[in-house]
């Protein structure tokens, strides 16, 4: 037996077709044991019933046990194939269909599948548009608000812009499913709160090209404006000038920078760059 498609006669028919088209397509199926065609579109109608998931509802009629019914709809053949939207034939079809044929009737009375809101919201934020993404994602924890994913990727959309302060809000709960991103996050608001203006580290730079803690300092800096690729970069330099200064302060800099932002998807080909670099100067 399935939800979605299941066998209804004379007895029942006005409750699970008439009534359940009210909210739910019902595409009937007046069918035949005979009927070889029958046998060929039933289980195609079946499968395509189960692939949409409740998108539209497979009542199937035994037309030679339910004379009124196939009369009622005017059947002089089978299989015939009737869509009921809110009570009241919209659309059907006499005679076998391929798969392909069945899908794309369906595909013009059924409602399209609903949107998967973090899916949407991630194309929105590889396309840049966090904006977007945010504003995908508030209905969404509206009516899940214990969903640790999505409210770690609302996290990532305001951290990307710049409102930090609500950032934090969201972040202001125990993630138990999430933990090491959550952690992550937290540690992107603090670079955020704690940057430094770079142009005095950069000035100091300019006079001495080895001031390696100044060029730390600077690679803090710019992650904290959110200028990511700048303080892998500025990190890495000091790594290729003296890999040891300071118990290797950059390569740990490095290692704590692809943690923070790793829990941003859009920022995965960057962290690969530089992992790939820093091995590289480091075998």
């Amino acid at each position: 037996m399935s939800d979605f498609h299941f066998d209804v006669s004379m007895q029942d028919f006005e409750t699970r077709v008439l009534r359940a088209s009210l909210k739910t397509p019902v595409l009937v199926d007046f069918w035949a044991e005979w009927c070889a065609p029958c046998k060929v579109l039933k289980p195609i109608l079946e499968r395509l019933a189960e692939e949409y998931q409740g998108r539209f509802l497979l009542a199937k009629v035994n037309a030679d046990e339910n004379p009124e019914l196939s009369d009622y709809f005017g059947v002089r053949g089978i299989p015939t194939v009737v869509m009921l939207v809110e009570g009241q034939p919209r659309d059907g079809f006499t005679g076998a269909r391929s798969e392909a044929e069945a899908r794309a009737f369906l595909d013009r009375l059924v409602p399209p599948p609903p949107i998967d809101a973090r899916t949407e919201a991630a194309k929105r934020a590889e396309a840049g548009d966090w904006q977007g993404a945010y504003a995908l994602l508030q209905p969404f924890l509206a009516e899940h608000p214990q969903d640790e994913a999505a409210l770690l990727d609302a996290v990532a959309a305001l951290v990307e812009l710049g409102r930090a302060e609500e950032a934090g809000r969201l972040l202001n709960r125990e993630f138990t499913q999430e933990a090491e991103r959550a952690q992550a996050f937290q540690a992107r608001l603090a670079l955020m709160q704690t940057a430094a203006d770079s142009a005095p580290l950069m000035e100091a730079l300019a006079r001495n090209p080895d001031d390696h803690a100044a060029r730390l300092k600077l690679a803090k800096a710019l992650a904290g404006q959110g200028r990511y690729a700048d303080a892998l970069e500025a990190a890495l330099e000091v790594v290729r000038r003296d890999r040891h200064f300071d118990d290797a302060a950059g390569q740990r800099l490095m290692r704590e920078l692809f943690n923070v932002i790793g829990a941003t998807e859009c920022y995965d080909d960057l962290v690969r760059q530089y992992r790939r670099a820093l091995s590289a100067l480091l075998n």
